[in-house]
């Protein structure tokens, strides 16, 4: 089948990699442009760029979907299938329209619920227990589209969205190519999404990078491992240094000590969180450092019993 495979991030690479091992004839991928990166804002190509450079396919990267020159580069390549994983940019309706087998997204969540640009960072968030992938074929509304093929995740206690990630886009690659299988022996059955029952998950704001320590340690523990391994979320010390935290764990300690108060800090780091809950640091980034174990930061006695760490710098 004449595939146009639509992504951008390390998300959408084994959908990729598995529609080429398939034996389909992907034409064309269609990525965002490349961007800056990293403190010295390099120029960087996108994951998916590279990989199509790796499997000699071509590679677009058009600043809009919406002028004349991408619908006659459309036309040009004339796909059967669009495949979409994580592409960045909403498809207008011209495109969704051209292809015979139409356009078959790969969403990292079991629909309706967790529409939008972040549903594995909001279902860990959420500290749901199961998640999944889901086919679709994509509509003209965020996530909308007729359901096709279904997938289930069951979620770690402290799995982490780079894990979940890792493990979706596997799963996601898998489906997609059965999913493409289907489409083109006519056997996809499409299953209309319950409005009613659906949720949305809304793009990461920078403020949620914040800690609030009132929250119970099992909520500060679910967003931490949302945003892990980035961007992380911050706290601040005493001093006013910044530490990131990049993993941890709900503790089996309860404590009458005000949130964000270090109860620990010797082999370990316990900090104080709402309803006398604990929470356990185990990985985090001191300001300017590479990530490390709190009992190594520990011990360049950077923290002490009853130092009280903050969400932000005030």
């Amino acid at each position: 089948m004449k595939i146009v495979f639509m992504g951008t991030p390390e998300f959408a690479v084994p959908s990729l990699r598995a529609l080429h091992a398939a034996g389909h004839e992907i034409i064309a991928c269609v990525t965002k442009e490349d961007a800056p990166k990293g403190r010295k804002m390099i120029l960087t190509p996108p994951p998916v760029k590279v990989a199509a450079t790796e499997l000699n396919i071509p590679v677009y990267q058009p600043r809009t979907l919406r002028d004349e020159a991408f619908a006659e580069l459309l036309k040009k390549l004339d796909p059967e299938l669009i495949a979409v994983v994580a592409y960045g940019k909403i498809l207008p309706v011209n495109v969704l329209d051209y292809p015979k087998y139409g356009c078959i997204n790969v969403h990292g969540s079991l629909l309706p619920e967790y529409r939008g640009a972040a549903p594995m960072q909001r279902v860990l968030m959420d500290g749901k227990k199961v998640t999944g992938i889901t086919t679709m074929y994509m509509a003209d509304g965020i996530d909308t589209g007729d359901m096709l093929l279904k997938a289930e995740h069951p979620i770690g206690e402290n799995e982490t969205y780079g894990e979940l990630s890792d493990a979706l886009s596997k799963m996601g690659a898998e489906l997609l190519v059965k999913t493409v299988e289907l489409a083109g022996e006519g056997k996809l059955e499409r299953v209309k999404q319950d409005d009613e029952k659906a949720t949305h998950a809304a793009k990461i704001d920078r403020s949620e990078e914040e800690l609030d320590f009132c929250q119970s340690a099992e909520v500060c523990h679910n967003r931490i491992r949302a945003l892990s391994p980035a961007p992380m979320c911050r706290a601040y010390t005493p001093a006013g240094s910044l530490i990131k935290i990049a993993s941890t764990y709900v503790a089996d300690v309860t404590t009458d000590k005000p949130a964000g108060t270090v109860i620990e800090a010797e082999k370990r780091l316990l900090v104080a969180c709402g309803n006398g809950t604990v929470l356990g640091i185990s990985e985090l980034v001191p300001e300017g450092k590479q990530k490390m174990a709190a009992a190594d930061y520990l011990r360049g006695r950077k923290l002490f019993c009853g130092d009280v760490l903050r969400g932000r710098k005030d």
